[in-house]
């Protein structure tokens, strides 16, 4: 079968991560065009070497390239304001677009949540790197049991952070509380990301917290259960992705003030489940405490993969 061939837009780190993990590890994906504004950039000087089309004229460069024609896929690794205007600019020209930023124009994508929901929309978005590492969770407790409210923490090295992510913390926590209810199930969601600035810079560490009314022993063994397949599930497609310690299930105590957090009438959770995960990067091209930035490549990846395959077979 003949490969998709796509483009990525931004040759900063994530791009230049994708690019080499379109060469190394996909099946239904080709390579063709790497695009930027710098054209100084190492990503664009790289993709040169190894033979691909690049241009430093953005997306209007893009669409002028003669290899524009036969890209079947768009990746968008810039920042959130900079998808607003190059998902505009790409729509009279039926590509399929991949958002890896928290623009959150199409439908939110975590592809151990929810694949397969969303294949033909025009413009899918990966919500962010801490939605791609703990709304998995969240779902996997929601499938078992009522979560009224989740809070998700996300600390990430400092180094790791560049300046399209310093630019859109704002869209992070947006996104991502709406993506923990949207498609983690929540009733309530709340995101936050720190900025480690520890030296020498630690692996992204993520912590999530959910209340849930789950009284029983009997489910407390299947949150734990549905947690670790669902851990297994996401190490699939990023290798580096595990949980820290096991699953804690503990006691609300009957004093805690609670109301501020949840819904007028929603019943008093009983219980809070606590989840505790590290994300180490696979080292493709972005050092190995990278790994906020690799799970959003490694996830962006797994769909396009599926979105590829899925017109092969059509």
């Amino acid at each position: 079968m003949n490969s998709t061939k796509v483009a990525i837009i931004g040759s900063g780190n994530i791009g230049t991560d994708l690019m080499i993990k379109v060469m190394r590890n996909a099946q239904h994906l080709e390579m063709g065009v790497l695009v930027g504004i710098d054209p100084e950039s190492d990503g664009l000087a790289r993709a040169a070497r190894l033979g691909f089309a690049t241009t430093a004229e953005g997306v209007d460069g893009l669409i002028r390239l003669p290899e524009f024609a036969d890209i079947g896929v768009v990746f968008d690794a810039t920042s959130a304001q900079a998808h607003l205007q190059n998902a505009e600019r790409l729509a009279p020209y039926g590509k399929r677009l991949i958002d890896l930023t928290p623009a959150a124009i199409g439908p939110y994508v975590i592809p151990a949540v929810n694949l397969g929901e969303h294949l033909d929309a025009p413009d899918v978005n990966m919500v962010t790197c801490g939605g791609q590492a703990t709304i998995p969770v969240v779902a996997a407790v929601s499938r078992v049991v009522p979560t009224p409210y989740a809070e998700i923490v996300a600390s990430i090295a400092s180094r790791s952070a560049g300046p399209g992510t310093r630019a859109n913390i704002d869209e992070f926590t947006e996104t991502t509380s709406a993506a923990i209810t949207r498609v983690g199930g929540a009733r309530r969601g709340k995101a936050i990301i720190v900025l480690n600035p520890a030296e020498p810079p630690l692996l992204m560490r993520d912590t999530v917290l959910c209340l849930v009314t789950a009284p029983d022993a009997g489910q407390h063994r299947a949150i734990r259960d549905s947690v670790e397949k669902m851990v297994a599930e996401v190490a699939a497609y990023v290798p580096g992705y595990r949980l820290k310690q096991e699953v804690q299930i503990t006691a609300v105590p009957d004093d805690q003030p609670l109301q501020t957090l949840l819904d007028t009438g929603v019943e008093r959770p009983t219980h809070q489940v606590s989840v505790f995960l590290e994300v180490e990067g696979a080292g493709h091209y972005l050092p190995a405490y990278a790994g906020n930035l690799d799970i959003m490549t490694s996830a962006a990846l797994r769909v396009a993969e599926r979105i590829a395959a899925e017109r092969q077979v059509r």
